[in-house]
């Protein structure tokens, strides 16, 4: 039975959620193909009919819709178990489980206060101001404000990365010699910043910067499957 993946769309098709991202690298990792289906913020009754709830991505596989991707990575371990482990075992599940917190609660906020001037120009255009009412109200102050000084940005972002430069000096993925789940939570935080904003967030030649070269290539080059960020318009 085919699965099909909701996610969100932006500017000219651009797909600029890290949540979809994780669950794109997950379905190519299990080797499962799915359909894709983009919605915008404005198709939300969409959503709610199949989930019951207002957030992607969200996926369909028979009569059950799984959203959040967390679960939808569990789903898809345990639907599929006969497929390479996503996780490398029941214990490791633990330690992704981890690391998933960790780029949604650590790095993302961090990397708000660098891009999000420029991330909201990657999406569509009738979804911008919603987009920038509703998180504006969460940082209680406006995009150009939080984003005022992002080379400081830059450096707290830095500062919260050592633990995988000093991880990634030693092994080729997070998940040691091959990439597991934990690789893609926090590549899709990455690639969130690589496709939302013309700066680059990574110090090229760190560890981490060979490490997002490798993530990129998986799966016949996964990550540049769409576009990156378009330039702010005039």
């Amino acid at each position: 039975m085919a699965l099909t993946l909701y996610e969100r769309v932006g500017h000219e098709g651009r797909r600029p959620s890290p949540f979809s991202w994780r669950v794109r690298y997950a379905l190519r990792h299990k080797g499962v193909a799915a359909d894709y289906v983009a919605v915008r913020f404005a198709d939300v009754e969409i959503i709610r009919r199949l989930s019951g709830q207002d957030m992607v991505p969200v996926l369909v596989d028979g009569d059950r819709a799984i959203h959040d991707s967390w679960r939808i990575a569990l789903h898809l371990e345990d639907r599929f178990a006969d497929r390479p482990t996503l996780f490398g075992g029941d214990r490791a599940r633990g330690m992704a489980r981890f690391i998933s917190n960790w780029s949604d609660t650590v790095l993302a906020p961090l990397l708000r206060r660098v891009i999000y001037a420029d991330f909201i120009w990657c999406l569509h255009a009738d979804d911008r101001a919603y987009f920038r009412q509703s998180r504006e109200r969460d940082l209680g102050m406006t995009f150009e404000e939080a984003c005022a000084d992002p080379a400081a940005g830059l450096i707290r972002f830095h500062q919260a990365m050592v633990p995988l430069e000093h991880t990634l000096e030693e092994q080729l993925f997070i998940g040691g010699a091959g990439p597991t789940y934990a690789d893609y939570a926090v590549f899709s935080v990455l690639q969130w910043a690589r496709l939302g904003s013309p700066r680059d967030v990574i110090e090229h030649g760190s560890a981490v910067h060979g490490w997002r070269l490798r993530m990129i290539a998986l799966f016949d080059g996964l990550a540049d499957a769409f576009p990156a960020y378009p330039g702010q318009p005039k």
